[in-house]
């Protein structure tokens, strides 16, 4: 393996940071949307709103093992350009390529955190198909 100089992890590192900031922009809101869930189902406790919650709960196990692994990812990166710094290439280059597998982990939990949210809004959808469902019944 070809050792490596301290651009090609310096690269990574303003990815890293946009990466930590949709991250944790994805927690934010939803932290937001738990909150509203806890209050709706107090006010009425729904086995759809039940199931939305347990959704979230996934979701926010998920976002919270992408953060993990990418701040492993990120500090990994950090030793490799200290180490680059020290010239200590080789060590440095297997470190970086460490961060990468952290980086790549932290992504792939991603697209698992993706497929839960696009089930969590289809239990909102089918909730809103059965209400005009029965609405138009009505008529």
């Amino acid at each position: 393996m070809e050792p490596i100089d301290i651009s090609t992890p310096a690269i990574v590192f303003p990815a890293l940071s946009v990466l930590m900031l949709a991250y944790t922009n994805r927690f934010i809101a939803i932290s937001k949307r738990v909150r509203s869930l806890h209050e709706e189902y107090l006010s009425e406790s729904s086995q759809v709103i039940y199931r939305q919650i347990s959704v979230m709960h996934k979701r926010l196990t998920y976002i919270r093992n992408m953060q993990i692994l990418a701040i492993f990812g990120f500090l990994i990166n950090v030793i490799s350009i200290f180490l680059s710094l020290l010239n200590i290439e080789m060590i440095a280059t297997y470190m970086f390529a460490s961060s990468l597998i952290f980086i790549s982990a932290s992504l792939s939990v991603a697209m698992l955190e993706i497929y839960h949210s696009v089930n969590a809004l289809s239990l909102q959808l089918d909730e809103d198909e059965n209400q005009w469902k029965i609405s138009n019944k009505k008529v």
